[in-house]
């Protein structure tokens, strides 16, 4: 009978799981980020006004709005 607490993987066996999980955690990506200078808060320094992007509606989508009664502009 086994326990809740019995590995049931070999240290070995263990140790490769857990190196395959740090490698997909990308550590080092989030350390360049972690380090970098936090952005600037003042108001001078922040981009411009920028165009809003275009939506496209295409026909099955206004079909699904107006079966939903969707007013789309």
């Amino acid at each position: 009978m086994t326990s809740s607490y019995d590995d049931l993987a070999t240290p070995a066996e263990m140790h490769a799981d857990c190196r395959a999980a740090g490698a997909h955690l990308r550590l080092e990506q989030a350390a360049r980020r972690a380090t970098r200078p936090a952005p600037s808060l003042h108001f001078d320094e922040q981009p411009g006004e920028q165009p809003k992007r275009q939506i496209e509606i295409n026909e099955a989508t206004a079909r699904l709005a107006a079966a939903l009664h969707f007013a789309l502009e």
